[in-house]
């Protein structure tokens, strides 16, 4: 009887969930199962011989190649494979595939029909396939995916890494034939707030249904908008009857009562759910919830930003979508942990750059307070051609409606950088033509958004070559002027940024004006005594941003300072100390936070915070007065007024912070420094707590001991490095007696590079430790370490820097063409000694341009003769990169 009763309930439960889920729409996840090939493949067809790799979405098979030294990686066709048996629940269903992201040109194949195609790589759509499926039979759902360039598509050239695959998760969602429109990928219903104040907000809810009966629809439309606690706030219905086909609706909630607002500091949020009722039944066939955020903005070119009538600078971000070891194939997770370190950063606004991303960064923008921009990926140049335009056009239609309900967004862009490097820059006429284009797109582009959505504004961000924007009258289009200034990094001073927002300024004192980028390379394993532009030391990029903060904080009329880049991310064409990497942002690419996210929370954050710098592993060599210590400086991050700082429990004093940072000369001990800061903010007592490990390289070689040897000294360099093995690197120094060092020769500089200021900018084969093999000292004589008798191992690094092979000129390198220094007939001995080590070495020759060598040597030092490197020219000059020295076992 108890079996009886449980298989009722069980039935009873079946119908019940049955009936609910005939009754409205249901989202399914679709990542899992797939089989994936960059075979050509022919849907539901017989082709032999093709290897399928079963993956899971979201997925990218660039991944791997666009780290490695290849150069360039794989752009085109691929397929994806899935079987799919619908049960019956799905009859008199409508079925699509929504696809929340698929780079860049996208078939999709139903038991080898085609159900549909998109173009553009950044934004949402959906394909109808139930016309195509056989209920309770296996179907095949084919999809091809294709990266290759395509001249017609957006974006043409950029700064990141163009990854191909399904990278954003796909579902199958299944609607009634009654149902709000899914066109544009969008849910079918947009919310505007005509009027929000603190006594009152009007909501206004507008959208499309779908009636596929082929007879006249008896409905009722329910809107339902209930606070965060779930208490229902308004509650307003409609009725609809209309024949079949689309059936658009609006509705006026005029009288929200002392609304709760939405700040970045209460980011409060109502719900909007909207239903579809059958009046002649009574169910519900259909129904969605959008988020509602009551708030009111404008921008002043005087005053800056206002939310809710009270001013706000913006400080915040810009946002790529990959991460370290998987492309931009992110889980959920990934999108809003970025956002939430956003926040813990104390920034409150997200720059969604430079193309829409996925749903989850918005949502969390929403829930966490960050405001935000969004833009198409319209980079750095265009095509003059109708397909292009009208691509443009479609992701900008899809951009606004799959993101319009989104309180977080207050900006709509769609242009970055497009004058960077124009075309026709050898026949001045025709690119005055172009020039014309150019600006007739961007004003076609911003009418659109006008017309989408007249609540929020327009933007175009532009790089620094003001006159020329000026000139082609880009300037005079959008809503707001975004600007992506680097001076003091590309070029210049960081004191030129403030003299170039006081000339924007003074030019149009009535345009609002934010800084769309800015920001230096931060490599985070380098360091600096001395730092220098482009060393891409983590301190020359913390006094960087300190000079870019204070100049916009000083000036009202800046509405925002969005950094470049919250997190390190992926882009094949660069070289550099971090190659496919642009190394600009305040985390790694795995999101560990660099001393400039931490200077960043000392002054943006309302809440106690203390921090000290997260250089923990330090080479130096011993003070010339108390050779004990290796004194260095240590910075300390703090919203407090005045901070203590102890090491090994020894008092170092207090000091004041400025601009958030304090910095304390302290004598380093070879081995643990413990380090404890102590401050106050607002009556809280706050602390942190460190850890230094010091390499110490004795000041004096030959009295110390040889098991107290173990150096690594760069060569042509100022900068420290901390290696891929944890190994730490100091810059070598002229030869001093009784120490060590190198006799004659320069540092290396690439030739007719007006940007590269500091050794070479070259991706260098053979090694994941490029900054080792990216400086050098040109035409060295010799190198000599006193050191007392014994038994070291000895090993010299080699590249040769100079290449026939052009390099890159990337796009934002206004100052350099492609690079083709000619290589170096250079040919050298190597003696230690007086032995040789290496006879007429020629590293292009034998090994090949911008490649590692390494050459390892024992050697018994007797007698005092401690360890001398001659090298001997034979033709050209010779070169050392590194050279590193320890006791050997």
């Amino acid at each position: 009887m108890k079996k009886k009763i449980s298989f009722l309930v069980f039935v009873l439960t079946f119908m019940l969930n049955a009936l609910v889920y005939s009754q409205v729409r249901s989202v399914t996840n679709f990542n899992g199962s797939w089989q994936f090939t960059k075979q050509s493949y022919k849907p539901a067809g017989s082709v032999p011989n093709i290897k399928w790799q079963p993956v899971s979405l979201p997925h990218t098979w660039n991944k791997d190649d666009v780290m490695d030294d290849t150069p360039g990686y794989y752009r085109g066709a691929c397929w994806y494979t899935k079987k799919f048996t619908p049960s019956e629940i799905y009859r008199n269903k409508k079925l699509y595939l929504y696809f929340n992201g698929a780079n860049q040109q996208t078939e999709v194949y139903i038991n080898g029909k085609k159900a549909g195609s998109h173009t553009g790589g950044y934004t949402r759509f959906c394909v109808e396939i139930d016309q195509y499926v056989s209920l309770g039979k296996v179907n095949e759902i084919a999809v091809k995916v294709d990266n290759s360039f395509n001249e017609d598509i957006a974006p043409l050239t950029a700064d990141f890494t163009f990854f191909g695959g399904i990278y954003r998760n796909v579902s199958l969602i299944a609607v009634n034939n009654i149902h709000f429109s899914l066109d544009q990928a969008a849910n079918g219903v947009f919310i505007t707030t005509p009027e929000v104040s603190t006594e009152k907000a009007s909501v206004n809810i507008s959208g499309h249904i779908v009636n596929e009966n082929n007879t006249k629809a008896n409905l009722q439309l329910l809107t339902t908008i209930v606070d965060r606690e779930g208490k229902v706030v308004k509650r307003v219905t409609q009725s609809l009857k209309e024949n079949s086909g689309a059936i658009d609706f609006k509705q006026e909630i005029p009288d929200l009562q002392s609304p709760h607002l939405w700040t970045p500091e209460d980011p409060y949020l109502y719900k909007v759910a909207s239903k579809l009722v059958d009046i002649n039944t009574g169910k519900v066939i259909d129904e969605v919830i959008n988020p509602l955020g009551l708030r009111w903005f404008k921008f002043d070119g005087e005053k800056g930003f206002f939310l809710n009538g009270k001013p706000y600078k913006l400080i915040g971000a810009s946002r790529h979508q990959d991460f370290k070891g998987l492309g931009n194939a992110l889980p959920d997770s990934y999108h809003i942990r970025d956002v939430k370190l956003l926040k813990q950063m104390g920034g409150n606004f997200l720059r969604v750059a430079h193309y829409p991303q996925d749903a989850k960064v918005l949502a969390a923008c929403d829930s966490l307070g960050i405001l935000a921009s969004v833009e198409i990926p319209v980079v750095n140049a265009i095509t003059e051609t109708p397909a292009f335009t009208q691509n443009c056009k479609s992701m900008l239609v899809e951009m606004i409606r799959q993101n319009f309900n989104h309180p977080s967004i207050i900006i709509w862009a769609y242009m970055n950088e497009v004058l960077l490097k124009p075309k026709f820059g050898k026949d001045k006429p025709r690119q005055q033509i172009y020039f014309l284009h150019v600006k007739e797109l961007a004003a076609q582009l911003d009418s659109m958004v006008r017309k989408e959505d007249p609540s929020r504004y327009t933007m175009i961000a532009c790089h620094g070559d003001y006159n020329r924007y000026k000139q082609v009258g880009i300037v005079d289009i959008p809503m707001l002027i975004g600007w992506n200034l680097y001076q003091g990094w590309y070029g210049g001073k960081t004191a030129d940024f403030a003299k170039f927002l006081d000339k924007f300024h003074q030019d149009y004192p009535a345009l609002p004006m934010l800084i769309t980028e800015y920001g230096a390379d931060a490599d985070a394993r380098i360091r600096s005594l001395q730092p220098e532009r482009f060393d891409k030391s983590v301190d020359y990029a913390v006094d960087f941003h300190r000079v870019y903060l204070k100049a916009m904080e000083e000036r009202p009329f800046v509405a925002a300072g969005i950094i470049w880049n919250l997190a390190d991310f992926s882009s094949e064409e660069r070289a550099e100390t971090t190659p496919h990497i642009n190394s600009k942002g305040l985390l790694t690419q795995d999101r560990k936070a660099k001393d400039v996210y931490l200077f960043y929370q000392a002054n943006l954050l309302k809440q106690p915070f203390l921090k000290i710098s997260n250089w923990n592993l330090r080479a130096g060599i011993a003070d010339s007065l108390d050779h004990n210590v290796s004194t260095q400086p240590v910075l300390v991050f703090s919203n407090a007024k005045e901070v203590l700082l102890t090491q090994n429990g020894k008092s170092l004093g207090n000091k004041t912070i400025v601009d958030g940072v304090a910095t304390w000369d302290i004598p380093l001990i070879n081995g643990s420094n413990k380090l404890i800061a102590t401050g106050s903010y607002n009556g809280k007592s706050i602390t942190d707590a460190s850890e230094i490990r010091l390499n110490m390289v004795p000041y004096n070689l030959h009295s110390a001991k040889a098991t107290a040897i173990n150096i690594n000294l760069l060569l042509g360099a100022k900068r420290s490095y901390t290696d891929n093995d944890g190994g730490t690197w100091l810059p070598a120094h002229a030869y001093k007696a009784g120490s060590f060092g190198y006799t004659d020769g320069k540092a290396y500089q690439m030739a007719g590079n007006g940007r590269q200021s500091y050794g070479s900018d070259r991706d260098i084969m053979k090694t994941n430790d490029d900054p080792i093999y990216q400086t050098q000292q040109v035409n060295i004589k010799t190198f000599r370490f006193d050191v007392p008798d014994g038994k070291y191992e000895l090993v010299l690094h080699f590249a040769e820097l100079t290449a026939d092979k052009p390099g890159v000129a990337l796009a934002y390198n206004l100052n350099n063409t492609d690079q083709k220094e000619a290589v170096q007939d250079r040919v050298f001995d190597v003696l230690v000694n007086n032995k040789p080590l290496l006879t007429n070495l020629n590293l292009a020759k034998q090994y090949g341009p911008l490649t590692a060598v390494k050459k390892k040597l024992i050697i018994n030092v007797k007698g005092n003769a401690g360890i001398t490197i001659n090298f001997n020219p034979l033709k050209g000059e010779p070169v050392l990169n590194a050279v590193q020295l320890r006791q050997a076992k």
